[in-house]
């Protein structure tokens, strides 16, 4: 497949890719509303021309694809190449079915969908800009550059509304939950933080940190859950698709609120 010859739904494709750190054949399948044998075909093609790297790494799941320096120069991205971190393996695949769910309007109507990894790009020369992409937890970190906190997704409402949104799959200890959280808080940028979490013990950490640094109307937390995909075939162990019931709405100061 030369690079002339990339279809639009190729380039949608690696667009997907280039936002994340790995996708999965079922996230290909969504996107492109197709079968799950022909997604794969597609990223089979896209591999065998250099714009993909296949990569089994857990026995009895399925590969995984990430986009080369060869791929993100046909979307003309900047971004980097993509670094595989096995501790956020499942994390990383939650996020990209956010980010497309987050696309299909599942949390109300957006103007924008911003991914980590095109948010840390921004702050990624060597110098910091003024008015960073991420937002500021005070103190300075390696290389003495200002410690900064980046949500998984960044929705942009059409009223320009900002929303925060965190797969938390993990509970972080108390100091560094709560130096995130009054991070946003004290980042006017930053209307709403929305949590979404699979575990009971996870959502209560949150909402009693929310609720002791003040900050519970700014932040939301929602339960998702995950499931496998539909007509995946049982005898091999699909992959896991996450599933939300959160939406956007406004209120009537005109800030974003989920809705319940």
């Amino acid at each position: 497949m030369a690079e002339a010859k990339l279809t639009e739904r190729d380039l949608e494709l690696l667009e997907l890719a280039g936002r994340h750190r790995l996708l999965l054949a079922a996230h290909a399948q969504a996107l492109l509303g197709t079968s799950l044998e022909a997604a794969r075909r597609r990223l089979r093609a896209l591999t065998q021309a250099g714009f993909l790297e296949r990569r089994r790494v857990f026995h009895g799941q399925p590969a995984c694809y990430q986009i080369t320096r060869q791929g993100l120069a046909a979307i003309g991205s900047s971004l980097p190449r993509p670094n595989l971190d096995l501790s956020c393996y499942r994390h990383d695949v939650g996020v990209a079915w956010l980010w497309l769910l987050a696309q299909r309007g599942k949390f109300g109507p957006l103007e924008q969908v911003i991914a980590e990894r095109q948010l840390r790009s921004r702050d990624a020369g060597p110098e910091l800009p003024a008015e960073p992409a991420g937002v500021r937890l005070g103190g300075y970190g390696p290389g003495g550059r200002e410690r900064l906190h980046y949500p998984d997704l960044l929705l942009v409402t059409p009223q320009g509304h900002r929303i925060a949104l965190e797969l938390e799959l993990s509970a972080k200890g108390r100091t560094r939950r709560e130096q995130i959280l009054l991070g946003y808080a004290v980042d006017p940028r930053i209307d709403l933080v929305v949590y979404l979490v699979d575990r009971p013990a996870t959502a209560r950490a949150i909402e009693t940190s929310a609720r002791r640094l003040g900050i519970a109307d700014r932040v939301r937390v929602q339960r998702c859950r995950w499931e496998e995909p539909a007509g995946a075939r049982t005898a091999v162990r699909a992959p896991t698709r996450i599933a939300v019931r959160a939406a956007t709405r406004t209120t009537g100061r005109g800030a974003p609120e989920l809705a319940r």
